[in-house]
């Protein structure tokens, strides 16, 4: 995959009950959202270092993150995922794992044995080497809007929270999940390959719009630590 333009916004309940019927009336909904919104999970790893953490305080130019992601605790459906930030633009890798993998790898018991999968690859040679393991949970409730011109994608994350209780990642509800926003507080993310449609742009003119380098990994660390202060 090429990289890609990411644009965050910080947005508040008005603002995103403005530009919603927006959307809707220019584009589709995510053919995998069911209703208004699903609930995305995200188990983030970092080194021992926390040179993941390191490099985005410091806005180091060419960094990745590395997350599993699932949508619901009890499917098997479960993906690695490999996000690589360089400048404005990104790019994602992905592979699906079993549970059974997904088992080892956050047990730290990984084997060194290799397939196809590059990300798993990758993964497995950052936990022998730099003694990457899992730091944290960030969970929160996710809308998406896409459109086939641009290869458009623009997301609500409504209610972003972080939990450090790792072992918590397959059960019905993490435990210790600390908000990472105020309340009332949301982020609003537009993605495209190489333009944004006008028709599109447009729909996103409420006011002054607050672009941000928000990371949910690196507050969500914050806030887990005590070092993230939030208006409940």
């Amino acid at each position: 995959m090429e990289f890609r333009v990411e644009n965050k916004y910080l947005v508040t309940d008005a603002d995103l009950a403005v530009i919603a019927p927006r959307l809707k009336a220019v584009m589709k909904q995510d053919i995998h959202q069911l209703g208004d919104c699903y609930t995305i999970r995200s188990l983030y790893f970092d080194d021992i270092n926390d040179n993941c953490m390191r490099e985005n305080d410091s806005g180091v130019d060419h960094r990745k993150k590395y997350r599993i992601r699932i949508y619901d605790p009890k499917s098997d459906f479960i993906r690695l995922e490999i996000k690589e930030k360089q400048r404005s633009v990104t790019k994602k890798y992905s592979c699906r794992l079993t549970r059974e993998e997904c088992d080892l790898i956050t047990s730290g018991r990984i084997p060194l044995v290799f397939d196809d999968r590059k990300p798993l690859n990758e993964l497995k040679l950052q936990m022998r080497c730099a003694k990457m393991m899992p730091k944290t949970i960030v969970e929160y409730e996710r809308t998406a809007f896409v459109h086939p011109v641009g290869n458009v994608r623009i997301t609500f994350d409504r209610n972003i929270a972080a939990s450090r209780f790792t072992d918590s990642f397959f059960e019905d509800r993490t435990q210790g999940l600390v908000p990472v926003l105020p309340a009332g507080m949301h982020v609003l993310e537009v993605k495209y390959d190489e333009f944004l449609p006008d028709i599109i742009a447009k729909q996103l003119e409420v006011g002054m719009l607050r672009q941000t380098a928000f990371s949910k990994y690196y507050l969500g660390r914050l806030a887990v630590n005590g070092e993230l202060v939030t208006d409940r």
